[in-house]
């Protein structure tokens, strides 16, 4: 017994380092991190016998409530809301005109009866949150196309899992009344979306008056307020990751006590856990079965890409003021991940006669669609004139440790060029007394202000605030800084 589980722990930490060094030379190889997670998976599937859906499923299901949680955290609402009504339609209308395109395809293609067809476009018809957060955090596309494909992936989950459940209970009892499944339909989404606000609000009233003995309590609890955000879901039957996305939108824009080592230790929990979760999936796949199925995986995702996805997108969008340009790189943004894969796992637990044909075309579509859609978004951006430049870094990181509940926050703002203040020093600039520049980022050094301290376009300020007055000092520097980037913290 000791034998087997130091091995396996000894098994883990490789994984997890070769995980980590692989995500570092993913973006110089110009391919998503996933794709090389998975092939890491399909590797050690040579050497690992694993076959275990269930465990791949609980595992799944358990790590995009973590990745959806992360990414609505560090969501801001500000920018979603312009876009709540197109990303409400992608993920409903959009998600089911795929699915139906996608299904009639499939049915074709693989051979397989119409509901099967459909079961293969709904298990593979919305994107992936996992990868286009992943995707997207790496580019510097417009943030109107940014929040729509954010939001997007993040409610059109729900969807899909909804269409997978419901066409695999119509096959399995063909005398399922439809008016059920519609009612269903809109019972999950509804009491998801409130379920989302209201314990969303009360997360917020919990982590900000409970008062523990250590701050590295407060990402436990948080995740453990997202956990139990799904549980209380599908308790009552709502939508389960729905609820934990729209939970952390809100306690993500709300004024949140440690929110600094809330949203760093969920970053990197996260990361951990698409790790582990993408290595899985290529380790339930046997890539001798991929060879079987090659030229109808490769139909099929390509008609997935250039045919049914841009049809959805196009359609749903019909109305929304989105130029020719913007709906055209949405369709090729729709990256595919962990969620078709997980999903795939539902019709191998139900016992379906195709269920196995199903899961390795899934497969080979969220491989082809990564491989082909991931590495060349940056490129399409560029090409389109959607791209703003270079994604900026920030060469130096101060990290801002609360020791609890405080009135002050530091924000990052940068002076742009030709700003008027540029070249004056910090006195100059009359600042009142609760308003201080703690730090100067400039040419990669990082400098500490006095003042006589002359500030420049291109520099970044690093300055310390009272809460109630942050409005006002936004104003203050808006016609001479951007707040495009602005990033917050809690101040010691």
């Amino acid at each position: 017994m000791d034998f087997t589980v130091d091995h396996s722990i000894l098994l883990l930490s490789i994984l997890l380092v070769i995980g980590v060094l692989t995500a570092k030379f993913s973006t110089r190889l110009g391919v998503p991190s996933l794709v090389l997670f998975i092939i890491v998976g399909m590797v050690v599937s040579h050497y690992i016998y694993f076959d275990n859906a269930l465990l791949t499923q609980g595992f799944g299901i358990l790590a995009l409530i973590i990745i959806l949680f992360d990414g609505g955290v560090q969501t801001k609402w500000k920018d979603v809301k312009r876009v709540v009504r197109p990303s409400v339609s992608l993920a409903t209308f959009g998600v089911l005109i795929t699915t139906v395109l996608t299904g009639v395809l499939a049915k074709y293609i693989l051979g397989v009866t119409w509901l099967e067809g459909f079961l293969f476009g709904a298990i593979v018809g919305s994107t992936d949150a996992a990868a286009v957060f992943s995707v997207l955090g790496t580019q510097n596309i417009r943030q109107k196309l940014n929040s729509t494909l954010e939001a997007e992936s993040g409610s059109n989950d729900p969807m899909a899992i909804f269409l997978t459940v419901s066409i695999i209970e119509l096959i399995q009892h063909p005398d399922s009344p439809i008016l059920s499944l519609i009612l269903n339909f809109f019972w999950q989404m509804g009491i998801g979306l409130v379920l989302g606000l209201v314990l969303g609000k009360a997360s917020v009233w919990i982590i900000n008056q409970i008062n523990l003995d250590s701050s590295g309590l407060y990402p436990v609890l948080t995740l453990s307020l997202a956990a139990l955000t799904y549980g209380i879901s599908t308790f009552v039957e709502a939508s389960g990751l729905l609820a934990v996305y729209v939970m952390a939108v809100v306690v993500g824009n709300a004024d949140l006590t440690y929110r600094h080592t809330i949203v760093r230790f969920n970053e990197g929990f996260a990361w951990m856990m698409q790790i582990l979760m993408f290595i899985l999936l290529g380790l339930l796949v046997f890539p001798n079965q991929l060879l079987d199925i090659i030229w109808q995986g490769i139909l099929l995702s390509l008609l997935l890409m250039f045919v049914a996805r841009p049809l959805g997108v196009f359609l749903s969008m019909m109305f929304a003021k989105y130029s020719s340009k913007e709906k055209l790189f949405i369709s090729w943004a729709g990256l595919k991940g962990a969620v078709p894969i997980v999903l795939a796992t539902y019709p191998m637990m139900a016992g379906l006669e195709n269920s196995t044909l199903i899961f390795n075309v899934v497969f080979f579509v969220v491989l082809t669609s990564a491989l082909l859609q991931g590495a060349t978004i940056a490129p399409l951006a560029k090409f389109l004139n959607l791209s703003q430049g270079e994604k900026e870094t920030v060469p130096h990181s101060l990290e801002l440790v609360s020791m609890g509940k405080t009135k002050n926050e530091m924000i990052e703002l940068k002076l742009v060029e030709h700003a008027d203040i540029s070249g004056k020093s910090l006195e100059e600039l009359h600042l009142p007394e609760d308003i201080l520049v703690t730090a100067v980022i400039r040419d990669d050094k990082l400098l500490t202000p006095r003042g006589n301290t002359q500030i420049f376009a291109g520099d970044t300020l690093y300055i310390l605030i009272s809460k109630r007055k942050r409005d006002k000092v936004k104003a203050f520097f808006q016609k001479n800084t951007s707040d495009g980037d602005e990033k917050e913290g809690k101040s010691s």
